[in-house]
């Protein structure tokens, strides 16, 4: 077929994955990726370190007016929909839309829902956090998917692309609780939605321009469905959100969906979808025997970062709310809000990040096992937990103070375990993801992170209920139990977990 003067030039294919070393010695394509991340983090965690304290606070102040530990619970409750979503986003991505896409259009609802929270009105908030929650399931699996695709499986810069990656996410991480806690003390609650919405603009605005970087972004679904087959999956998205939709009015119109059974739903919802997940996985015929022999150490790591990640989100709900209450958020006599502390616990894995990458670099093959990295994670989390047990003794109410540096060293110690277990356990799913379920095996890591908020919804009732000693002692308690746990499996996984190394 010929070609007219005028049409335009086709863009230059991506260089191959293991050829493109102009990033810092990794492909470019990294860079429009993390560069994405550094601004879906800034919107999303910017806006998550205030959501608690916008429930918490009186209505005279712009807040909800909430308990507590409801606002704790239901903050939890909305990271659970967040990732249980990841599953739909990872399925969206492997049958319909292809990765670029499920990303850019997870970007879009997003901002969307951002814009939506500026907006001083409860409505307008439940309506922004379902947005956010839809777009983030979008979005989330699938960029760390195409991360993966920039590198052969046996590339030994994986590793320390991922941590670089997980590096930059954490710029967003700490600049967007810095800004929106400012706006949030200084302007109202709605001004750092706003600041949360235009990063995510921003994020948008430099993916698209660096879209040429990214390896696979022409293909579609890399498993389309017919076009039969994807007719009836429109219908049946479609409908199952309408229906949803009028049950949920239908429910709440009759006084029987409240906020407490809302919760307690999305619990139930975050235990079972993962075993039903991985049932799929087990018996799907497009999973070789090879493949499920990996997938069965990765019911670990899964486990693992289940019980990591309800430690590190606490940070944005009761160690946020104990900042507030009890400590003295003062450091060389300069004041400063409650929030900022996550912006600690971003600035540290953004400092500790590359680091990490280095030392994994120039180990190569002598670096420690995937499952030991994230086994001493998953007990660093735990420290910065029972660490808590001593600044909180003795005292009760909220007329006491602590030193503002026990929860820097409590964030400390769970941003380099974040580090170890995020990086390591993000490469790790992309090594041992069936072929046929790409996405969908990332959206499973998501899933662990929806079992954490499940659980984590249910524990954070117990906060302000006993006292802080015993809260913080028994959570830290058991996470450092079960990375000793992991550690002491660490045989049986480096048998079962190849490629992973």
């Amino acid at each position: 077929m010929s070609t007219s003067a005028t049409d335009p030039a086709p863009a230059p294919p991506p260089t191959p994955p293991g050829e493109d070393h102009s990033f810092f010695g990794h492909p470019r394509g990294l860079a429009t990726l993390s560069g994405l991340e550094i601004w879906e983090r800034f919107s999303f965690l910017g806006m998550q370190t205030i959501l608690v304290l916008y429930f918490a606070d009186t209505v005279a102040s712009g807040g909800m007016g909430l308990a507590q530990n409801t606002a704790a619970s239901l903050s939890a409750a909305y990271g659970t929909l967040v990732y249980l979503v990841s599953v739909a986003g990872g399925w969206l991505a492997d049958r319909i839309l292809g990765s670029y896409r499920a990303v850019l259009y997870g970007g879009i609802l997003i901002a969307f829902g951002h814009y939506a929270m500026a907006i001083a009105a409860d409505w307008a908030t439940w309506t922004g956090l379902g947005l956010i929650s839809a777009g983030t399931g979008l979005l989330k699996p699938n960029v760390a998917t195409l991360v993966g695709k920039l590198y052969r499986t046996e590339d030994e810069r994986r590793d320390a692309g991922f941590a670089i990656y997980y590096m930059c996410i954490n710029i967003g991480a700490f600049a967007g609780p810095l800004i929106t806690s400012w706006l949030a003390d200084n302007e109202g609650y709605h001004w750092g939605f706003s600041a949360a919405a235009i990063g995510m603009t921003l994020g948008l605005v430099q993916y698209v321009l660096g879209r040429r970087t990214i390896a696979g972004r022409e293909q579609g679904a890399e498993q389309k469905l017919s076009p039969a087959a994807m007719r009836r999956a429109v219908r049946l998205i479609v409908g199952g959100v309408v229906a949803l939709g009028v049950l949920a009015a239908v429910l709440g119109l009759a006084g029987w969906l409240s906020l407490e059974r809302f919760v307690d739903g999305l619990t139930l919802i975050s235990v079972l979808a993962p075993i039903a997940f991985f049932a799929v996985l087990f018996r799907s015929p497009r999973v070789t025997p090879e493949e499920k022999g990996r997938l069965r150490p990765y019911i670990v790591l899964f486990l693992a970062s289940a019980v990591f990640n309800m430690i590190l989100f606490q940070a944005y709900s009761t160690v946020i709310l104990l900042a507030t209450s009890n400590a003295q958020n003062t450091v060389f006599g300069f004041e400063f809000p409650s929030g900022w502390y996550n912006s600690a616990l971003g600035a540290f894995e953004v400092a500790l990040a590359p680091v990490v990458a280095a030392v994994w670099v120039r180990m190569g093959r002598r670096q420690p096992h995937a499952s030991n990295k994230i086994a001493l994670g998953v007990i660093l989390g735990g420290l910065s937990f029972l660490i808590m047990v001593f600044p909180t003794s003795g005292h009760s109410g909220t007329d006491w103070r602590m030193s503002a540096w026990w929860i820097v060293l409590s964030y400390l110690l769970l941003g380099l375990g974040d580090v170890l277990l995020e990086s390591s356990g993000l490469s790790a799913t992309s090594k041992l993801a069936p072929h046929a379920f790409a996405s969908q095996t990332m959206a499973l890591w998501f899933l662990s992170l929806a079992l954490a908020n499940g659980i984590q919804a249910q524990i954070v009732k117990l906060y302000g209920e006993v006292s802080n000693p015993v809260y913080f002692g028994v959570n830290g308690g058991i996470a450092v139990a079960a990375g000793l746990i992991v550690m002491a499996m660490a045989p049986w996984l480096r048998r079962t977990m190849h490629p992973v190394h």
